[in-house]
């Protein structure tokens, strides 16, 4: 029994994990992200209720670098007050418990891996869609994070006049059509005609990040997470067309492109880092 952390830029789940179920789960909308006093502060309140329970270890997911075998993480995603925080010291002198710390979306596919749609691969990825664009691995049967949980990050690498990330994430709504990903989805599933082409627009976006992944790692399964996947209905057929002139025609028959079937595979995957063994670059 182990405690998993999602933590987010905006929201912080947090439950008792046990074979691979959730019980007893938290959540936060997290407040005050300028001060690290305040945000440390409110993921310590959420955890120690949990801590009542018999539980071996805390596994927590952040969306940033991360040096695993110290448990400090860098440059936190959307939470401007956390540049460099020694979470694991901090967390295991508060709360007395064994402390485990990797990327979010690492979490992600690792949950995917061992209790979902990736489980029987030696070889998936993980790309949670929402505010921005994360990847996660499962390379030879193992989680794979690189020297500084940077693998994978192909949200980074340029495209058009910006990133894939900024195409393929919140922001392709928020910045290039001065709407949201929620209002799209809503209007689509009404049938308004804007909002269902602009998802089409999207889904030809997000076929272009998924060739580079095909490209780079060829993996059996991509398992989609995050709030925008769960418009995948709407997306998933311009997507589909767009890949239809990648260079490897059996690599297309194989791939299988899904969308989690559990919202708690962050936490899930979380609760198991304590059962790591990363392999890491020398």
């Amino acid at each position: 029994m182990t405690i998993g952390v999602d933590l987010g830029g905006t929201n912080i789940r947090a439950g008792v994990v046990q074979a691979g179920e959730v019980h007893t789960l938290r959540r936060h909308i997290l407040k005050r992200k300028d001060s690290l006093t305040d945000t440390l502060a409110q993921l310590i309140d959420l955890i120690r209720p949990l801590c009542q329970y018999p539980v071996e270890g805390i596994g927590i997911g952040v969306p940033s670098v991360v040096d695993v075998q110290n448990g400090v993480v860098y440059q936190v995603a959307n939470i401007p007050s956390w540049e460099e925080v020694p979470l694991k010291d901090i967390l295991e002198k508060e709360l007395n418990l064994p402390i485990w710390i990797n990327n979010d979306v690492n979490c992600f596919i690792l949950g995917e891996h061992q209790h979902g749609l990736a489980q029987n691969t030696t070889s998936a990825l993980g790309l949670c869609i929402g505010t921005g664009l994360g990847c996660g691995l499962i390379l030879n049967g193992t989680l794979y994070t690189g020297t500084n949980c940077g693998a994978g990050e192909i949200g980074m690498l340029s495209y058009l006049d910006q990133t894939l990330e900024y195409y393929c994430s919140g922001d392709f709504f928020t910045g290039r059509h001065a709407t949201t990903a929620l209002e799209t989805f809503e209007l689509a599933t009404l049938g308004d005609r804007q909002a269902l082409a602009l998802w089409a627009a999207f889904g030809r976006h997000l076929a272009e990040a998924i060739k580079v992944i095909l490209y780079a790692y060829d993996p059996e399964i991509i398992v989609m997470g995050g709030s925008i996947s769960k418009a995948f209905s709407f997306f998933e057929p311009s997507m589909r067309a767009q890949l239809s002139d990648f260079s490897y025609r059996e690599t297309l028959r194989r791939i299988r492109i899904l969308p989690t079937e559990n919202e708690n595979s962050g936490v899930i995957g979380a609760a198991a880092l304590g059962t790591l063994s990363v392999p890491r670059f020398s």
